[in-house]
C-alpha cells in the first residue's frame, strides 16, 4: 500500500489524483458534470452528479495506474466548500439539488439579519460575514422551501453537510457523518474559538442540531470505505476545504506565510497561526487547518470569479475554444486601448460584499476586440487580488506578512497573467513545481496521518520553486492601471 488517493470534489469537475510514497503524482482522472441555473444568480448542482463522478474518477484513475484498491493506503479529500447538501439518512438521497458557494438566493434574508443588528453576533463566533456565500442561510433555504423538510429535520430524518461530508457519507455507507474543521468554519455555523458548532446561531437561523456533522481534525479518522466500491475498505484520513487544502498543500505552516489558488475563484490566505485576527477590512477569520486538536486561523479574501472569467469569454461570448487562448490575445492587445472589465458576475467578494453587484466592461471603443477583452479578463484577476493583499496586510500590520506570494491553481499556469500579477502587486510571486496543491495537500493529510509521508517540517522542506515572476512594471504605468480599476469599481457599485 504504496499510495495515497486525493479527491479534489470541485465546483465544474471532480477529480481523482494518486500520489506515490514520495508524493509524487503518479496518474489523474477528472470529469465535468453540469451547471445548473434556475434563476439569475442561482446556481445548483444534482448532488447524484457529485458523487457519481467522484465514484467513477476514483475507480479511473486506480485502473489508469495499473493499481487496485489493496495498493491505496489511505483516502484524501478536498472539495468546493459553503456548497450545502441536505439528504434523507436512511436512503442518502439528496432532497434538494446542491446549492453552491456561488449562489445568491438568500441574499435578502442576509441583508434582514443586517438589519436587525446580527452581524457583530455572527462574525465574532464565526469569524464570517453575513453573506449568502456561506452555507447557514442555504440551508435555511431548503428548510423553508421544500416541502415537510423542516419537520423530517426536526425527526432526525434529514442530514445537513458540506460536499466532503456528503461524500463521506456515501464513501461509508452511511457509517460516518462528519466533516473537518476547515469545512464547519465556512458554515456561518461554527464558533471557530470554542471549536464548537453555534447554539445561537441555529437557533437564529432555526436549524435544527441534529442534522449537523461532527467535526473532527484535518488528518483524522473519517472510517473506512464501503469494501464493494474499491474492493477493500481503504481508510479515509485527511480532509479540508479546497482553499485550506492548498494552504496545506503551499506548506503556508508559519505565521506570515500566504497564498493565492486561482481556480473558478480566487481564495487568498495569510496564516495568523493561534490567533483568530478581527479583520478591519472585512476579510474573513477561518481556520487554515486543525491538527492535533488545535486550530491554526487565517485571514482569507475570496474573490467570487477569476477562472470564471476565462469560463465566460469560451462559454458565454463563444469568443475563444480553450483557455490557454487567453495569453495569445492578451499578448496582442492594442497597449493604447484602456479596457477595463469587473467581473461581479454574480457579485463582488472581499473587501466589498456587495452580492447585489453585477459585472461591467470600461473603456470600450469601436476598435475593441477579443485581445483586448481577453486582456481586461485576466487583468481583473490580477486587481482583485491587490485589493486583497492591500486588505491583508493592513490587518496584519506589525506582524510582518511575507513579501512573497505563493500561487497555485488553473490560472496561475499562464505565465502572462502571473506576470501581470507581480507586476500590480508589486511583489515577486512564486510558482511552485507541484501546481495540484490542493490535491497534494489533501494528500499529505492523510498521507502524514497513516505515517507514510514526512511531518509538517518535512514536507515544508519538499516545496520546490518552478518560476518566480518579479515585477517590471513602471511606478507610473501601475499607479495608472490601479486608479483605472479603482474608478471602474466605483461606478460598478454605484451603478
Amino acid at each position: 500500500m504504496t499510495h495515497i488517493l486525493a479527491i479534489d470534489q470541485g465546483t465544474t469537475s471532480s477529480r481523482a489524483i494518486l500520489f506515490d510514497a514520495q508524493m509524487r503524482i503518479t496518474a489523474t482522472a477528472q470529469e465535468e458534470f453540469a451547471q445548473h441555473f434556475p434563476q439569475s444568480g442561482w446556481v445548483e448542482h444534482d448532488a447524484n452528479d457529485l458523487w457519481s463522478t467522484t465514484a467513477g474518477t476514483c475507480r479511473a484513475v486506480i485502473e489508469k495506474a495499473g493499481l487496485t484498491g489493496a495498493d491505496i493506503a489511505a483516502i484524501g479529500i478536498t472539495n468546493q466548500r459553503e456548497t450545502t447538501v441536505v439528504w434523507d439518512r436512511h436512503t442518502g438521497q439528496a432532497i434538494h439539488r446542491a446549492i453552491v458557494w456561488q449562489d445568491r438566493r438568500t441574499a435578502e434574508y442576509c441583508a434582514e439579519l443586517r438589519a436587525a443588528g446580527n452581524e457583530p453576533m455572527v462574525a465574532g463566533r464565526t469569524g464570517l460575514l453575513l453573506d449568502p456565500y456561506f452555507s447557514g442561510t442555504k440551508l435555511r433555504w431548503i428548510l423553508d422551501h421544500v416541502e415537510g423538510a423542516r419537520a423530517r429535520a426536526q425527526a432526525g430524518d434529514l442530514l445537513f453537510g458540506t460536499v466532503d461530508s456528503y461524500l463521506i457519507w456515501k464513501l461509508t455507507g452511511g457509517r460516518v457523518h462528519a466533516t473537518d474543521a476547515t469545512n464547519a468554519a465556512r458554515t456561518l455555523l461554527y464558533d471557530i474559538r470554542k471549536g464548537r458548532w453555534s447554539a445561537t446561531i441555529c437557533d437564529l437561523l432555526g436549524i435544527p442540531m441534529q442534522m449537523l456533522p461532527q467535526v473532527r481534525d484535518s488528518a483524522d479518522d473519517y472510517g473506512h470505505t464501503r469494501a464493494d466500491l474499491f474492493g477493500r475498505e481503504i481508510p479515509i484520513r485527511g480532509v479540508a476545504g479546497d482553499q485550506q487544502a492548498a494552504t496545506v498543500g503551499q506548506a503556508c505552516f508559519k505565521p506570515g506565510m500566504l497564498k493565492s489558488t486561482y481556480g473558478t475563484g480566487c481564495f487568498a490566505l495569510l496564516n495568523t497561526g493561534d490567533t483568530p485576527v478581527v479583520s478591519q477590512n472585512r476579510l474573513l477569520t477561518t481556520i487554515a487547518y486543525q491538527l492535533d486538536g488545535k486550530p491554526t486561523y487565517a485571514l482569507e479574501g475570496s474573490i467570487f470569479v477569476a477562472g470564471a472569467v476565462v469560463q465566460w469569454l469560451r462559454d458565454g461570448l463563444k469568443m475563444i475554444r480553450h483557455a490557454s487562448e487567453t495569453q495569445p490575445l492578451a499578448e496582442q492587445a492594442d497597449p493604447n486601448q484602456t479596457v477595463v472589465l469587473v467581473p461581479a458576475f454574480t457579485g463582488l467578494g472581499a473587501p466589498y460584499w456587495r452580492p447585489d453587484c453585477r459585472g461591467a466592461i470600461f473603456g470600450l471603443t469601436r476598435s475593441t476586440g477579443p485581445a483586448e477583452l481577453a486582456r481586461a479578463a485576466l487583468e481583473s484577476v490580477g486587481f482583485q487580488t491587490r485589493d486583497l493583499l492591500r486588505a491583508m496586510r493592513d490587518d496584519w500590520a506589525g506582524h510582518g506578512a511575507d513579501a512573497v506570494l505563493r500561487v497555485d491553481g488553473g490560472m496561475s499556469a499562464s505565465d502572462w497573467a502571473m506576470q501581470f500579477l507581480s507586476d500590480i502587486i508589486d511583489a515577486p510571486v512564486d510558482r511552485p513545481q507541484v501546481l495540484e496543491t490542493t490535491a497534494l495537500g489533501a494528500a499529505w493529510l492523510a498521507g502524514m496521518q497513516i505515517g507514510l509521508y514526512p511531518d509538517q517540517a518535512g514536507f515544508a522542506d519538499t516545496w520546490a520553486l518552478e518560476q518566480q515572476f518579479l515585477p517590471k512594471m513602471s511606478t507610473e504605468l501601475r499607479t495608472a492601471k490601479v486608479e483605472g480599476w479603482t474608478r471602474a469599481v466605483s461606478a460598478t457599485l454605484a451603478f
